[in-house]
C-alpha cells in the first residue's frame, strides 16, 4: 500500500463524519468583480480585532495620522496591532458597539479621513534575504490575523520551531452566500502564492496542500496556475459539503489526519492559514502595506447590487449596504457572517474588522426567522449531521442544566458552532446559541478557578514566606544563645570570682545597715537616759535651793533685808524662766530626737559641755560680786572655810544662768 504522502500527491481525498447540503447561492455576488468602497465619513476602528488583548495607544484625540500609521503598539506576542485605513484625523477614542454577538462596546478610535490618502513612509522587505525572526517581526507590527476563522495572531502560528509536514491553505469557503475568497483568488492568485512562499520560508514543510471546493472552478484554475512553477505545492478540489472548511474537517479531507481530543494541527505536524491570510502576508512584506482593508462580501435580496467589496476596516455596515443599494423590509435583519454561522447585528454602524467576510440583508423568505422552540423529539438528526461526531442531544440537556462537567466529558470545546445541527433540527431547537451560553459560563468559571488557585498560590506564598521568616529569627536566636553561652564558658572563672565578691559586698552592706540599726538604737537610749539623770539632778538642786532659802533669810542682817529680797524675788524669777525653759528645751529635744536622734543627741552634747563651762565661770563670778570683803576680812577669809549656805545659793544661781544660757545657745 501506498504511504500517506504518496496518496497525497496522486491526489487521494477522505471524508469527515456528518455535513449538510445547504443551498449555496453564491451566484448573488460572485458574477461581478470586486469593487472599491469609497470613503466613508467617518471610520470606527476597535483597537481589538483579534484573538488576545489590545496594544496600547500611540496617538491622541485630535491628532492627524498618516494611512497604514501605527496606532496601537505589539508590546507582547498575544497583541496584533491596528493601523488608520487612510490619512485623516482622530476625532475621539470612546466606547462603540462592537461586532461581536454580544454587541457589547469596545474602546474604539474614531477617524475622520481628510480625503489626501497620504501613506506613511513604507520598506519593502525582500523575504529570500531575511532570517525569520524578521519576517515574523514585519507580520505581527503588520497587524495580521486569521481572517477566516476567530483571528488568532499570524506571527504566533508562523513562528514554531518544531517540524512541519503540511502546510494547508483554506481556500474552501463552504458557508453559502460567502465569495470574498472565490474573488480574491480569481483576481490575485500571483500574490496569494507569494504569500504561501513565504510561509514556506517560515514553516519549511514537506508539502503545501490548498483546498478549494469544486463550485469554484475559475478560482481553482487560477490557484493551479499561479502555482504550476512551484515543487510540492498541491491545489485539491475537494466535494461541496458543509463544514468542509472546518479546520479539523479540512486536515481530515486532504490528509486523512484526525487532531486528537483537546489537541491542536500543530501536534500533528500540521499548520493552517486562511487564503486572505496569505494575501495579507504578501502585502505586508513585500509592499510594506499593513492590514487595513479587506474583501467583504455584501449580499442579500434586499440589496440591488450585491457584490464583494474591497472596504477599509473600520468601515461602518451601513455605508456597505448604502453602497449596494440597500432596500431594508420591516424587521429586517442583517447579519455579519453567514447564514449558519453569523451573527444577527443590533446595529448597523458596528465597523468592518479584520475577521468581517460577509454582509447578509436576506428577505424574510429568503431566510425566515426562527420559529418558537418546540420540545426535542430524539430523531438523532443533529448527531447525523455533527461533523465533530459529537452527540448534541446530550449537549443540549447538559446546557440547560448547567452541568459543567458532563459537558467537558462529553467534549463540548470540541464543537465548531457550524450550525449542521440547527439547521436539521425538526424542532427548530437553536442549538448553536445553547452552546456558545454553555461556553461562555464554562470561560467565566475556568477564570474564576485561576484567580482562586493564583489568590491561594499567594496566601500559601505569604504563610511560607512567614514562616521562613520565623525560622530565620528562630536561628539567629538560637545562634545569639550558643555564642553567648561560648563567651560565657570562655569567662567561667572570672564571673566565678566576681559573682563571689559580690554576694562578700552584699553581706558586708547587710552586716553595716544592722550595725548601724543597733548603734542608733544605743545612742538614742544612753540620751534618754542622760536626760533622766539630768532631770533628777535639777530636781535636787531646786529643793536645796528651796531649803537654803529661809535659812538665808533669818541669818541676814536687818541692814540687808530689801536686797535679801530681791534677790530671792531674782532667783524665784531665774528658777521660774528655768523650769520654763526646761520643758521648751524637753519639748524641742523631744521633736528633734524624732525628726533626727543622732543631731539630737549631738546637740544635747554640746549643750551640756557649754553649760557645764557656763557654770564653773558664773559661780565664780557670783561669789565674787555677792560676797565683797574688806581687806581684813578678805585675810581672814582666806583662812576660814566659806559658808556653806552662801555657797548652795551661789551655785544654784549659776546653774540657772547656765541652764538659760544653755537654752538660749540651743535656740
Amino acid at each position: 500500500m501506498p504511504s500517506l504522502f504518496k496518496q497525497i500527491q496522486a491526489g487521494v481525498l477522505w471524508d469527515f463524519h456528518g455535513g449538510i447540503h445547504p443551498p449555496t447561492r453564491k451566484q448573488l455576488s460572485n458574477q461581478k468583480p470586486i469593487a472599491v468602497m469609497p470613503l466613508p465619513d467617518r471610520l470606527y476602528i476597535p483597537l481589538r480585532q483579534h484573538i488576545g488583548v489590545a496594544g496600547q495607544l500611540l496617538v491622541r484625540a485630535g491628532e492627524r495620522v498618516l494611512k497604514g500609521q501605527q496606532l496601537t503598539s505589539a508590546d507582547n506576542s498575544m497583541v496584533v496591532p491596528v493601523h488608520a485605513p487612510t490619512s485623516g484625523t482622530v476625532v475621539q477614542i470612546a466606547p462603540h458597539t462592537g461586532a461581536h454577538p454580544s454587541a457589547l462596546p469596545e474602546l474604539t478610535l474614531i477617524l475622520a479621513p481628510d480625503g489626501l490618502d497620504q501613506w506613511r513612509e513604507r520598506e519593502p522587505l525582500n523575504f529570500a534575504s531575511c532570517d525569520k525572526a524578521q519576517l515574523l517581526t514585519r507580520i505581527q507590527n503588520s497587524g495580521i490575523a486569521g481572517m477566516g476563522g476567530a483571528g488568532f495572531p499570524t506571527h504566533l502560528k508562523s513562528g514554531v520551531s518544531q517540524p512541519i509536514d503540511y502546510l494547508i491553505i483554506n481556500a474552501v469557503e463552504c458557508e453559502p452566500y460567502i465569495t470574498a475568497d472565490d474573488l480574491l483568488m480569481q483576481e490575485a492568485a500571483t500574490t496569494i502564492v507569494k504569500g504561501i512562499d513565504i510561509l514556506c520560508h517560515l514553516l519549511n514543510p514537506k508539502a503545501v496542500l490548498i483546498g478549494i471546493e469544486d463550485d469554484k472552478a475559475i478560482a481553482c484554475a487560477a490557484m493551479m496556475a499561479a502555482c504550476s512553477q512551484r515543487e510540492n505545492y498541491y491545489v485539491r478540489a475537494v466535494p461541496v459539503k458543509y463544514p468542509s472548511g472546518g479546520e479539523k474537517q479540512l486536515i481530515q479531507l486532504l490528509t486523512n489526519k484526525e487532531v486528537p481530543n483537546g489537541r491542536r494541527p500543530l501536534d500533528i505536524g500540521i499548520v493552517m492559514h486562511n487564503v486572505g491570510t496569505a494575501f495579507a502576508i504578501a502585502k505586508a512584506v513585500l509592499d510594506d502595506h499593513p492590514l487595513i482593508s479587506r474583501v467583504v462580501t455584501v449580499t442579500g435580496n434586499t440589496l440591488n447590487q450585491p457584490q464583494n467589496v474591497i472596504a477599509l476596516l473600520g468601515t461602518p455596515v451601513s455605508s456597505l449596504l448604502q453602497l449596494c443599494g440597500f432596500q431594508p423590509e420591516p424587521m429586517q435583519r442583517v447579519i455579519m457572517g453567514g447564514p449558519m454561522m453569523g451573527f444577527t447585528l443590533s446595529d448597523l454602524n458596528v465597523p468592518v474588522v479584520k475577521t468581517t467576510n460577509c454582509i447578509l440583508a436576506p428577505t424574510a423568505e429568503e431566510l425566515p426567522a426562527a420559529t418558537d422552540e418546540m420540545d426535542c423529539i430524539r430523531c438523532s438528526a443533529c448527531a447525523d449531521a455533527c461533523p465533530a461526531s459529537l452527540l448534541p442531544q446530550q449537549l443540549l440537556w447538559y446546557s440547560k442544566a448547567k452541568d459543567s462537567d458532563k459537558l467537558k466529558e462529553y467534549n463540548l470545546a470540541d464543537c465548531i458552532e457550524c450550525g449542521a445541527c440547527a439547521y436539521v433540527c425538526p424542532s427548530e431547537i437553536p442549538l448553536v446559541q445553547y452552546y456558545r451560553v454553555a461556553k461562555a459560563d464554562i470561560r467565566e468559571q475556568q477564570r474564576e478557578a485561576v484567580k482562586a488557585e493564583q489568590a491561594k498560590a499567594r496566601f500559601e506564598a505569604r504563610n511560607a514566606r512567614l514562616e521562613h521568616e520565623k525560622q530565620e529569627r528562630l536561628a539567629r536566636n538560637q545562634q545569639l544563645a550558643a555564642t553567648r553561652q561560648q563567651q560565657q564558658l570562655a569567662s567561667g572563672a572570672n564571673n566565678t570570682v566576681a559573682e563571689a565578691l559580690a554576694r562578700i559586698k552584699a553581706k558586708q552592706a547587710q552586716a553595716a545597715v544592722a550595725d548601724n540599726s543597733d548603734t542608733s538604737s544605743a545612742q538614742l537610749h544612753a540620751e534618754r537616759e542622760q536626760k533622766k539623770q539630768q532631770a533628777r539632778e535639777y530636781q535636787q538642786q531646786k529643793a536645796l535651793a528651796e531649803t537654803a532659802a529661809p535659812e538665808v533669810e533669818k541669818t541676814t542682817p536687818e541692814t540687808q533685808a530689801e536686797p535679801a529680797d530681791a534677790r530671792k524675788a531674782a532667783i524665784a524669777a531665774a528658777i521660774a524662766r528655768a523650769k520654763n525653759k526646761q520643758q521648751q528645751t524637753s519639748a524641742t529635744d523631744n521633736s528633734t530626737a524624732e525628726l533626727d536622734p543622732r543631731k539630737a543627741a549631738i546637740a544635747a552634747a554640746i549643750a551640756r559641755a557649754k553649760a557645764k563651762q557656763q557654770n564653773s565661770v558664773t559661780a565664780e563670778r557670783t561669789v565674787t560680786q555677792e560676797a565683797p570683803v574688806s581687806p581684813s576680812t578678805e585675810v581672814s577669809s582666806q583662812n576660814t572655810e566659806p559658808d556653806p549656805r552662801k555657797a548652795a545659793i551661789a551655785a544654784a544661781i549659776a546653774r540657772a544662768k547656765a541652764r538659760k544660757q544653755a537654752d538660749d545657745d540651743t535656740l
